[in-house]
């Protein structure tokens, strides 16, 4: 059975881009387009894995990031934050607020998948 991964991302092109990925390496993947669904429809998913992005029309990537961690039943979902801000000081912040890891845009396709593999093995 593939592991489930909730993708939350507002840009059209990176949501296909790593929906796209997700699939071509065994994992079933889920498109969130509005940071205000991610909470709910991670309820409804309970994915193995949530890929964030940290800019989010209408809630900000940390602060959805710190909503689900503070959620008692989706707390234990490790949380991939992918985003084009890639200071140390952003990977920090992402961290703080319960993310898992972290990758910056544009992506490396091979960082992006050995990152996803590493929160989330393939079955």
């Amino acid at each position: 059975m593939p592991g489930k991964v909730l993708v939350v991302e507002d840009n059209e092109l990176n949501l296909k881009l790593f929906c796209d990925l997700l699939e071509v390496h065994d994992y079933e993947p889920t498109p969130v387009r509005d940071g205000l669904e991610a909470i709910e429809t991670a309820r409804a998913v309970m994915p193995d894995l949530i890929i964030m992005d940290i800019q989010l029309p209408h809630i900000s990537g940390l602060e959805l990031i710190a909503g689900l961690k503070a959620d008692p039943e989706l707390a234990s979902i490790p949380i991939l934050a992918v985003t084009a801000y890639a200071s140390p000081a952003d990977e920090d912040k992402a961290r703080e607020a319960g993310a898992s890891a972290y990758v910056s845009k544009p992506i490396s396709l091979l960082r992006f998948i050995e990152a996803v593999e590493a929160l989330a093995p393939p079955a």
